[in-house]
């Protein structure tokens, strides 16, 4: 069964899937991009903030977003679930059961992993930015950018990072998305879905297709690494 499933799933991928199959996929990567990159614009400042300077409260907001890091995708989940059910206390902006919930679920999660990406490697420079910034008498605004432009191979990864991140959830999307099929459907959650009807070529299909895309962006990631560690030398 395996086997023949294995086999019928290569060859559904070959033929181009079919309606559901290609507007999942499209799906996918729409609520990973959008997620993906507002999590990395809020996370530029903030891991800026907390890698840069110093100032009072800094060590809690630091111990807080670790914590964050490490909140399961059920329970981000089942807080976006209580928040936009019709009878919440955002029940009123309609997240609930399509895309706009699931990427809000998806920022949550994801923005605390790249604030403390940013911040590690920032804290590493910050010193020979700050004699640069010393010496040129620039400003908070100014400075903010020169850690943009000195950082900005590490954003690259860091986004890649998120879009990974986003691309392999499950828990949260499923809660507050409903995996409703042609609405609110993603790879993941498709995966789930195929697999419980017993249509396991479809779900297989999907999982190579997944396990291709974040292959391709591991390779991404590893290549700008390596030519940030070569224009450093």
């Amino acid at each position: 069964m395996i086997e023949r499933g294995f086999k019928q799933a290569i060859e559904l991928i070959l033929s181009g899937g079919n309606e559901e199959l290609i507007d999942i996929v499209l799906r996918t990567a729409k609520l990973c991009l959008y997620s993906s990159l507002i999590s990395l614009l809020l996370a530029i400042p903030l891991g800026i903030l907390l890698g840069y300077f110093n100032f009072k409260g800094k060590h809690i907001i630091t111990v807080i977003n670790n914590t964050l890091t490490g909140v399961p995708p059920v329970v981000c989940g089942l807080i976006c679930y209580m928040l936009f059910v019709p009878v919440g206390a955002l029940g009123g902006l309609k997240f609930f059961h399509n895309i706009k919930g699931m990427v809000v679920a998806q920022i949550i999660l994801i923005t605390p992993v790249l604030i403390a990406t940013i911040s590690t490697f920032v804290s590493s420079i910050a010193t020979s930015i700050q004699e640069t910034t010393k010496g040129l008498k620039l400003g908070f605004v100014k400075t903010m950018l020169l850690t943009i432009n000195e950082t900005k191979f590490q954003l690259i990864t860091t986004y890649l990072l998120g879009f990974s991140r986003s691309i392999a959830e499950v828990g949260a999307v499923s809660m507050i998305g409903g995996a409703i099929v042609w609405k609110s459907d993603v790879m993941t959650t498709a995966i789930m879905r195929y697999t419980n009807m017993g249509m396991f070529s479809y779900g297989i299909a999907l999982g190579i297709i997944l396990i291709f895309l974040s292959l391709i962006f591991n390779i991404i990631v590893y290549i700008i690494q390596m030519r940030f560690k070569y224009d450093s030398k």
